[in-house]
């Protein structure tokens, strides 16, 4: 199992950013995946959920109405596309297949003026 996500950068209050994460090593259409992020000094988060065929999704509090999860079963990869963004958003950002445990290396977003 392999995740590798992409997409982050350094962005300025208001923009918006699309977080990629490419998924090899597994039939990536027969698994729920995730998003998490963490902050320095702060716990993991989970940020959004999406199911093996894309059609329920769940996000946490703080970013509901600005982040968006999707994903592309024929490219083998899930999306986030964030909004809106906010200084509070500034972490690394983790995609999860939850069965198995298994993460990514992290992209940081980095939210600042």
């Amino acid at each position: 199992v392999q995740l590798v996500e992409s997409g982050g950068g350094l962005v300025q209050p208001g923009g918006s950013l699309r977080l990629s994460c490419a998924a090899s090593g597994f039939t990536f259409s027969s698994y729920n995946m995730r998003w998490y992020r963490q902050a320095p000094g702060k716990e993991r988060e989970l940020v959004a959920r999406i199911s093996s065929a894309g059609g329920s999704t769940s996000y946490g509090d703080s970013v509901k109405g600005r982040f968006t999860i999707s994903r592309d079963n024929a490219k083998n990869t899930v999306y986030l596309q964030m909004n809106n963004l906010k200084a509070e958003d500034t972490a690394v950002y983790y995609c999860v297949r939850a069965t198995g445990n298994y993460w990514g290396q992290g992209t940081q977003v980095t939210v600042s003026s």
